[in-house]
């Protein structure tokens, strides 16, 4: 399921195995864009603080998540 649009009308299927299929695929893109806007916002020198603040989370848990990836 590569289409955003097509996934997310999946996600609302009848069908449990179509449906649980494009609930997967969600998180999947949610994890990438989640990613690359944390590091997006490292390059432009946002602190841990202020990047948990916007997603309404813990400094620590944003710390955690993403700094193996050197952020």
């Amino acid at each position: 399921m590569a289409d955003a649009t097509a996934v997310a009308a999946a996600a609302s299927s009848k069908d449990p195995a179509v449906g649980l299929a494009a609930v997967a695929s969600l998180r999947t893109l949610l994890e990438s864009l989640e990613e690359l806007q944390v590091g997006n916002a490292r390059a432009q020198g946002w602190s841990w603080q202020r990047i948990a603040d916007v997603m309404k989370v813990s400094r620590q848990a944003v710390h955690k998540k993403y700094r193996r990836l050197g952020f």
